[in-house]
């Protein structure tokens, strides 16, 4: 690797850690600014930064498996640092920089360039749909209530997310779109069970997500008792407003916007708003956990193809 790209890396790695405490203090500014009844419960609040990390290692299982998918075997902890690392990419304007991350980073644990920038299109559609999927089985009544004609959205988010994933798995489109990016152009589909492992991963990961997110409101202030797939709802349809916004790094102020606007009428405005807050602070917390070992640690490879 050359001392150039070393510099890069080292300023777009500190680009990102900035960035992710200068939004943890700010965030926080605005949460201490709230009038609520604070009621601050470690025990909770702990249960679901855990619950965060273990749906990260869920889903490093399922791009480590759907890199498989494509003959190329890599170890659970490499694949981690791949996922992670290049995750962080979020915190960065436009959306391209995880999957740029991951080509990188997979390249130096010895995983194809095609095959780590395809692994991670595919996951991020797989996302997507099975989002829209959980959105629409957990909280399309309170969408549309919130915003009518929103499952005429969510219908066309699924379609949408269904088609580019049919293209991906198609192997004349998927080769056109390597050889576009510079990637190659002779690979074929993965395996459909790597592709259902991913579809599995994200489902439970999108769960995942709205309970840890329960568990934090009352881990920090008296709340009233919610579903837990109200909270699924809010926290999935929110993520996405925020993916899908390509301008904004990390989703950051469409996501709050569309969080608050879906938990308003049974929380209250400012309550709304101080939880879209806190949910960002702990996720952002649970990011740098889950980067801090794979910064700090020296790096191994452990690639067999």
């Amino acid at each position: 690797m050359s001392d150039r790209w070393r510099w890069v890396r080292a300023f777009l790695g500190l680009a990102i850690v900035v960035y992710a405490i200068r939004m943890v203090a700010r965030n926080w500014a605005s949460v201490e600014q709230a009038a609520l009844e604070w009621r601050i419960s470690l025990l909770p609040i702990a249960a679901s930064l855990v619950l965060v990390l273990l749906v990260y290692a869920v889903l490093v299982e399922s791009w480590r498996r759907m890199v498989a998918g494509w003959g190329t075997t890599i170890p659970w902890w490499p694949a981690a640092r791949v996922w992670v690392i290049s995750s962080m990419g979020k915190y960065l304007p436009l959306k391209f920089w995880t999957i740029a991350g991951m080509a990188v980073l997979g390249r130096e644990e010895g995983i194809p360039a095609a095959v780590a920038t395809t692994s991670a299109v595919v996951l991020q559609v797989v996302s997507i749909g099975t989002g829209a999927l959980v959105v629409a089985f957990t909280g399309s009544a309170a969408l549309e209530a919130a915003s009518p004609g929103a499952r005429v959205g969510l219908a066309a988010l699924i379609a949408l997310a269904a088609g580019c994933l049919a293209v991906v798995l198609w192997p004349r489109p998927l080769n056109w779109l390597l050889r576009r990016l510079g990637r190659g152009g002779d690979l074929r589909p993965p395996a459909m069970s790597a592709v259902a492992t991913g579809v599995a991963a994200n489902a439970a990961a999108w769960i995942g997500y709205g309970i840890a997110l329960s568990w934090l409101a009352r881990g920090v202030f008296a709340v009233p008792d919610a579903s837990i797939p109200a909270a699924i709802a809010a926290f999935t349809a929110s993520y996405l407003a925020g993916f899908l916004f390509l301008l904004a790094p990390s989703g950051l102020g469409v996501r709050e916007s569309v969080f608050v606007l879906l938990t308003q009428g049974a929380l209250g405005p400012a309550q709304a708003a101080a939880l879209a807050v806190v949910s960002r602070i702990g996720m952002t917390i649970a990011d740098l956990l889950a980067a801090a070992p794979f910064v700090l640690a020296r790096r191994k490879t452990g690639v067999t193809t």
